[in-house]
């Protein structure tokens, strides 16, 4: 039987569920795993397969990405999403907002050339106004900043979603299910669905899904994550990942400034006068010194 092109929709393990595509009114997603071992496959995977019985195959090739959101640590890495639009980077105040978490999903996301806006989820709590102060400052940096209550108002999360190939991603406990359900209300039914084609009961909670949306588009859920790891990212491409640094390129008294504590680092004088925060830099000198550390 001919190949089919498809694009993956969820994943466990080495098990895949696929939608053809362009989909016909008699297709469903296709159960499917990897022909040998050909590398990674993402949710949002263009890929080719071959059917082998009803409702299953395997998929023979992923074709060239687009762009690819992933985090790495020593061991492994973890592919959240491939080929999208946009990342959706959701915080909040409770139960903790973790700056270094929303520092590094960042940089990934400059590195994968994936345009990244953050959503400030419970804005209805009296918590997020001070929260909501402090991310002024990455309004400055250039990521558009939307607040929303997934009990109330998602309006501009509605609009900036729609007709967009969007991946929802943030730490445990941000509000991200909730987003979720609100702008997909079938996505619980869904997960479910795909939880029985895989066999996988509540494991596949750890993986991401491609959800549809009413109006266009499609949301990809990522799972909660607690670190997000930059193994794969190395001194160059930190340099350019961090917009605030990347602009002072050649400003520095030395061509290979590392910014750590070089004299004349335009960086460190834009931070000892707070032009830098003090955070990011924190951050960015601690991957620079993982980047170029033995065990890289």
């Amino acid at each position: 039987m001919a190949r089919q092109a498809g694009r993956v929709i969820a994943a466990h393990g080495r098990h895949f569920l696929v939608a053809i595509e362009p989909p016909a009114a008699k297709d469903g997603p296709l159960e499917c795993v990897m022909r040998g071992k050909k590398g990674g496959v993402a949710c949002g995977d263009h890929v080719e397969i071959s059917p082998t019985h009803p409702g299953s195959g395997v998929i023979e090739q992923v074709l060239p990405r687009r762009n690819l959101l992933y985090r790495s640590d020593q061991l492994r890495e973890k592919l959240i999403a491939a080929n999208v639009d946009q990342a959706l980077i959701v915080v909040a105040a409770v139960p903790q907002f973790r700056e270094e978490l929303l520092i590094r999903c960042l940089a990934a996301c400059e590195a994968a050339e994936i345009p990244a806006v953050i959503i400030l989820n419970k804005i209805d709590l009296p918590e997020s106004a001070a929260l909501a102060s402090s991310l002024e400052h990455y309004a400055g940096l250039g990521y558009p900043v939307i607040h929303v209550s997934a009990h109330g108002d998602i309006a501009a999360l509605a609009t900036r979603a729609a007709g967009q190939v969007s991946v929802l991603v943030g730490a445990s406990g941000m509000g991200k299910s909730s987003l979720l359900n609100r702008l997909v209300p079938d996505a619980a039914a869904a997960v479910g669905d795909i939880s029985v084609a895989l066999d996988a009961g509540r494991h596949t909670t750890t993986q991401a899904r491609l959800h549809r949306l009413p109006v266009g588009g499609a949301v990809i859920d990522s799972p909660g994550m607690q670190e997000f790891g930059l193994r794969h990212l190395d001194a160059s491409t930190l340099t350019q990942a961090f917009p605030e640094i990347r602009a002072r390129v050649g400003q520095c008294r030395f061509y290979n400034c590392r910014h750590l504590k070089e004299p004349g680092c335009a960086v460190l004088e834009a931070a000892a006068s707070g032009a830098i925060r003090s955070t990011r830099l924190r951050v960015y000198q601690s991957l620079i010194a993982q980047s170029e550390g033995p065990t890289r």
